[in-house]
């Protein structure tokens, strides 16, 4: 009897002019420490309060790669014309099912630019066309219309809201779910 490998998404840097996807590291955890501090980033993600450089580093160099090492997903570091710019990411990865979902934050000093949304698209569409995913959801909590917006501008679809399905500092808050399927490419 043979072991099964798991399927990975491939580690590679994706680029769309001054935007690129890459690995994040050590390097970054400066910036990613500043963000997470931020009241924004904390309002809706379930990030420790207060935030670190352990926190930081514990995720460039054992969360990220035991994400992509279970084959649940990739995380990536998004940059902007050389700079830092946030995070996004590859996850709940159902291989049988060619299923998967994006989650992003942007820095507080890269907002308004639509990097989240080209960020997702550029993500989404390559977890299709190069891994053959079906279907790729993006979950914004219902408040937050910063990342719905992002969302839509990649070009998801909203199909509904999941109640009480996420939780941030403040307790359960209802999902909207947008999808995104290979028909739509």
């Amino acid at each position: 009897m043979t072991d099964a490998i798991t399927p990975t998404f491939e580690d590679v840097p994706l680029r769309a002019g001054p935007l690129v996807l890459r690995a994040p590291g050590p390097a970054d955890v400066p910036a990613i420490v500043r963000a997470c501090r931020d009241p924004l980033t904390q309002q809706w993600l379930p990030l420790p309060n207060p935030y670190d450089e352990t926190h930081a580093l514990s995720f460039v160099t054992d969360l990220a790669r035991a994400t992509w090492r279970s084959g649940q997903g990739i995380v990536r570091a998004i940059e902007w014309d050389g700079e830092f710019a946030g995070m996004i990411d590859l996850k709940k990865t159902d291989w049988a099912g060619l299923t998967t979902e994006i989650g992003y934050w942007v820095s507080p000093d890269h907002r308004g630019r639509g990097l989240a949304g080209k960020a997702a698209r550029l993500l989404g569409d390559w977890a299709m066309l190069q891994h053959g995913m079906e279907r790729v959801e993006i979950r914004a909590a219902t408040g937050n219309t910063g990342s719905r917006r992002a969302a839509l501008a990649a070009g998801y679809r909203e199909e509904g809201v999941l109640r009480s399905a996420g939780y941030i500092h403040t307790g359960r808050v209802d999902l909207v779910v947008l999808g995104k399927v290979r028909a739509d490419l």
